[in-house]
């Protein structure tokens, strides 16, 4: 087996990881293409697999200290994709956060949106992908390492989150199953 194959960046469960990452991507920054239930029904199909091909990513020791690739999803860019969902959704972004570090401590619900969550989960997955687009394997091994740490201490948890939020709406919603019958 030669090196390039041996390596987890060409294994099949990071190139799996790479395509769906990719899609997820595209979802968020074309968002405002879709209507509200053909959005809602792809993102709630969409995460649970971004998930699921996150758990599965070869591990990556993150130790080199060499490498410090510069991070492509720009705040403007985090921005935009977060302001078009929450036109999108509207008054449907909101949710009470039931994990939030402070809810223990809180005498009152806690709000959170969706499109920040998915906002979260579209700069961590964006970053991975440009850097690994760049072809350098070096960078493309920081790059998986870095996004399996996010997807640990943060970004999987908003997958979660958006997911819990998102299913509500796709399965109870009575204003939005009829928005689905008029489509």
């Amino acid at each position: 087996m030669s090196e390039k194959e041996s390596s987890p960046i060409y294994e099949r469960n990071t190139l799996e990881f790479v395509t769906v990452a990719l899609e997820y991507c595209s979802l968020v920054e074309q968002a405002a293409e879709n209507s509200l239930f053909s959005f809602v029904d792809k993102a709630v199909k969409m995460l649970p697999l971004l998930y699921l091909k996150a758990t599965l990513l070869p591990l990556i020791e993150t130790d080199d200290e060499d490498v410090d690739p510069e991070l492509m999803v720009t705040e403007e860019m985090y921005e935009t994709v977060r302001n078009r969902l929450a036109g999108l959704l509207g008054e449907k972004d909101s949710y009470l956060e039931t994990f939030h570090k402070d809810m223990p401590y809180s005498d009152t619900p806690i709000a959170a949106f969706i499109s920040e969550n998915l906002a979260d989960v579209y700069q961590d997955t964006g970053n991975f992908i440009e850097l690994f687009r760049q072809g350098n394997e070096e960078v493309m091994t920081a790059a998986l390492g870095i996004c399996q740490t996010n997807f640990r201490d943060y970004w999987g948890q908003q997958v979660l989150n958006a997911l819990k939020a998102l299913h509500a709406l796709r399965y109870t919603d009575e204003e939005l199953l009829e928005m689905n019958d008029e489509e």
